[in-house]
């Protein structure tokens, strides 16, 4: 292998990048507008939940258990209904995710046994929606029972349970604040990567045939190899500069904590990238049309990543034969390094496994664009 025609050959390519605005595009703005988009637009977290409620009654006590609801970060008191029927309504034409009814006889169930029950109407629709209107609905009205019980034991004369018993203190580790977003974005970064990298490396021996310019390329003494790194080389340049621009976003403007080494980011960036880089080379070598090649890329590289790599889905809640499946994804690997970097800055003998994982799939990627090339025209 020689050193100069390896540089002339990724010169070659970095003019071509240059002089094609929509692998600039693709390089330096897909990063940007995803990080931008997937970051404000997935969220796991259900806050200021639009709220209807129907008082029947319209006394003290049950005003006092709105107040609860209007002190909660979770809902939002859109309004109060004068009927069950307007309460319907809103809730079919999704003015409103949760409708709470109060009875008429509220008050006097409390003042006659200090408990009362409420109705909740939840839309279910949206099952994870709904699962967590139902707790956190039932946490405000929990918050407000242990107030009513304790002021009618004091009204009865009767002891008021205190002391003793279990009682739970929790502390969250590495997500204090239990933000799903910190949680995403780190997986965005290994969206972006995979996507932006089989991609770009997809129209590379493609564009080749399609302008006419194999002939000239292979009457060059260049040989397969140099022409396989030559070509790789810009490109993981571009997807280390878009790791770097990633990282940056989520930690200054998404605010995601960074615990791990920088170093650690690089290596196993550098690692992923190799990984991603020489599927993109496969197939654009083993076709000859860019539409094509970006198609397949796209199927080989986006699908996995956002449903079968732990990105957005919690791959412990799959299926046992789905859980199997995804230990050959090879991204799974790497959002687990960045989640673990992110989130919890482990060191390497922690995700020892995760990089022997990637380095093996560079490895048998890197194998097989070396032999995916071949200087002839058949």
């Amino acid at each position: 292998m020689s050193a100069g025609r390896l540089i002339a050959m990724a010169r070659k390519e970095f003019i071509q990048i240059r002089r094609d605005p929509r692998s600039l595009l693709i390089a330096l703005l897909l990063p940007i507008m995803q990080m931008a988009l997937l970051g404000y637009g997935i969220s796991l977290d259900a806050k200021h939940l639009a709220l209807y409620v129907y008082d029947q009654e319209g006394s003290q006590d049950s005003q006092a258990l709105l107040k609860h609801f209007q002190a909660s970060q979770y809902f939002d008191l859109i309004r109060t209904v004068n009927n069950y029927h307007d309460l319907k309504r809103a809730i079919d034409s999704e003015q409103c995710k949760l409708g709470v009814v109060i009875p008429f006889d509220f008050s006097k169930r409390i003042r006659d046994s200090g408990s009362a029950s409420v109705q909740v109407i939840v839309d279910g629709t949206d099952d994870n929606t709904a699962n967590l209107a139902i707790g956190y609905s039932q946490a405000v009205i929990a918050d407000y029972s242990a107030g009513v019980q304790h002021d009618w034991l004091t009204t009865q004369g009767l002891p008021v349970a205190g002391g003793g018993g279990l009682s739970i203190e929790p502390r969250t580790w590495f997500n204090e604040d239990l933000e799903s977003r910190n949680f995403i974005v780190p997986g965005i970064m290994a969206l972006v990567m995979a996507l932006v990298g089989a991609l770009l490396t997809s129209l590379t021996i493609a564009r080749e045939w399609e302008r006419g310019t194999m002939e000239q390329l292979i009457s060059t003494p260049v040989t397969s190899r140099e022409v396989m790194l030559g070509k790789l080389i810009p490109y993981f340049v571009l997807g280390m500069i878009d790791a770097a621009l990633c990282a940056a976003i989520g930690v200054w403007w998404f605010e995601v904590p960074f615990r791990g080494t920088v170093w650690m980011l690089a290596l196993t960036t550098a690692l992923f990238l190799a990984v991603v880089l020489a599927i993109g080379f496969v197939i654009s070598a083993g076709l000859k049309n860019q539409l094509a090649a970006s198609s397949i890329a796209l199927m080989v590289t986006l699908l996995p990543t956002s449903l079968l790599s732990g990105y957005a889905f919690p791959i412990e809640q799959m299926p046992a034969p789905i859980r199997a499946i995804t230990y050959l994804i090879y991204s799974r690997y790497y959002v687990t390094i960045l989640k673990a970097l992110f989130l919890k800055g482990v060191g390497a003998r922690a995700l020892l496994g995760e990089m022997t994982a990637l380095a093996v799939y560079a490895v048998i990627a890197g194998f097989f664009a070396t032999r995916a090339f071949r200087k002839t025209l058949v």
